[in-house]
């Protein structure tokens, strides 16, 4: 262990083998542009922005200098009866850069935080329109919707799920939309598929549309592996929503803020979901972040009764924290600026063809891609699923690259200003971790 990194055994590690961990500490003390530090001053190629977050690359100046600003001038300001100019402006900012018909934004710290809060939105929104036996949420198996015990609960990960027994009631998940047998190997959106939004009709069936209040999916369900929409996928779903008034909630998460292509993947699939929430790249990864998005009809629902009536008791003590708005400008600007929202439509051919050249290496058994996202799915050791997946990972650290590795699939999600060169460098550090492995 190296003598300037601390030997703290009092960290317990989200979503980590903590034992393995602290054999073997993976520790980084800087990161610039591309590239993580090692303590020892050795460095990585992020081929993950982090954790699909920082979207504008490793320590912009600019962010810090906001973020310096907003500290010395306002270090907090709570958002409970009052506000600040940058949240306001934020606000404001990002409904400039939203789909027609958004115009109000919640703030919160999280992704998690951001999916909870539009799920009580949507609860909330039938309540106040005198539908209040609307109490069931729609998820999708294989989704992510972060841990809180509303996202949880939606969510369709079994792995997630299980160590904590009972979630919320009320319940039911859509089939996920990947068949590998029909799918291996599609480039950007799959044409088969489309058909199986039609399992909405069937929930529909069984609990009555008087009963279901919204249906949540990611556009592109990122840490399950990847798993891009059938085209007509998600206008299907919508369709079924308007059909018996259910709420189509996006979360974007992952897949918004240039990902896929503009700020919001929404505009990219061309389809108009109730609800949006944002994270992760909103504020760079800088300043802890979640927004939640929502169209006029459904902030107007609220907006009955007595004028000084609290509308939506919900809220965080940080929600709209100065430093994080100031993050979050500083980098909307340099998204505006750069290009970012355009990067992945730019890179999208040579990053596609990068990504589909491991065809054929070794362990490999499917490739999927869009935007400035890909996932390599590994055929499983026998009987230790996750087991190849993570040592390719270990193979690629190695050799300062960092991939990674969800189940025996290997994601990549690079900052949106990666270059051709680094982009050559994360595959081929990739195909030569395959080689390595039995």
């Amino acid at each position: 262990m190296s003598p300037q990194m601390p030997n703290s055994e009092a960290y317990w590690l989200p979503f980590t083998s903590n034992r393995r961990f602290k054999r073997n500490p993976v520790v980084f003390s800087g990161a610039q542009d591309m590239y993580y530090f090692r303590p020892d001053g050795s460095e990585v190629l992020d081929g993950i922005a982090g954790l699909w977050c920082v979207n504008a690359g490793h320590g912009r100046p600019e962010i810090v200098r906001a973020i310096s600003r907003a500290a010395a001038d306002l270090d907090y300001a709570s958002s409970f009866q009052m506000s600040h100019p940058l949240a306001l402006r934020f606000a404001d900012e990002l409904i400039q850069a939203a789909p027609a018909g958004f115009s109000q934004v919640f703030f919160s710290n999280s992704g998690s935080e951001a999916v909870d809060t539009a799920l009580k939105i949507a609860l909330g929104y039938h309540r106040a329109r005198g539908d209040g036996q609307r109490v069931r949420l729609i998820g999708r198996e294989r989704s992510y919707h972060g841990v809180g015990f509303g996202g949880l609960s939606v969510s369709g990960i079994a792995g997630h799920r299980k160590p904590f027994g009972n979630l919320l009631p009320f319940v039911d998940h859509l089939p996920h939309t990947y068949d590998r047998e029909k799918m291996a190997y599609t480039r950007g959106q799959p044409e088969w598929g489309a058909h199986l939004a039609d399992a909405l009709e069937r929930i529909v069936a069984l609990h009555d549309a008087s009963t279901i209040a919204a249906v949540i999916v990611e556009p592109v369900a990122g840490s399950t592996g990847v798993l891009v929409p059938p085209r007509g996928y998600l206008q299907l779903l919508r369709e079924i929503c308007d059909k018996h008034g259910i709420l189509l909630i996006f979360d974007e998460v992952i897949c918004g803020f240039g990902r896929i292509g503009g700020a919001y993947s929404a505009s990219y699939f061309d389809v108009m979901p109730d609800i949006i929430t944002s994270a992760k790249g909103l504020t760079n990864g800088a300043i802890p972040m979640g927004a939640t998005l929502v169209r006029e009809h459904v902030y107007e629902a609220f907006m009955q009764g007595p004028e000084s009536a609290i509308e939506l008791s919900h809220g965080y003590t940080y929600s709209g924290h100065p430093v994080a708005c100031a993050a979050g400008l500083a980098t909307l600007e340099i998204a505006r600026r750069e290009n970012l929202f355009e990067r992945a439509g730019e890179l999208w051919k040579e990053w596609e063809d990068a990504a589909h050249s491991l065809k054929g290496a070794p362990h490999v058994v499917d490739v999927r891609n869009i935007g400035l996202l890909a996932a390599v799915e590994l055929a499983p050791e026998e009987g230790k699923p996750g087991q190849r997946g993570y040592a390719v990972h270990q193979a690629c650290l190695e050799r300062d690259c960092l991939i990674r590795s969800a189940g025996d699939t290997m994601l990549l999600s690079p900052p949106l200003t990666i270059e051709r060169h680094q982009m050559d460098r994360l595959f081929s550090t990739l195909y030569d971790a395959l080689r390595s492995m039995p």
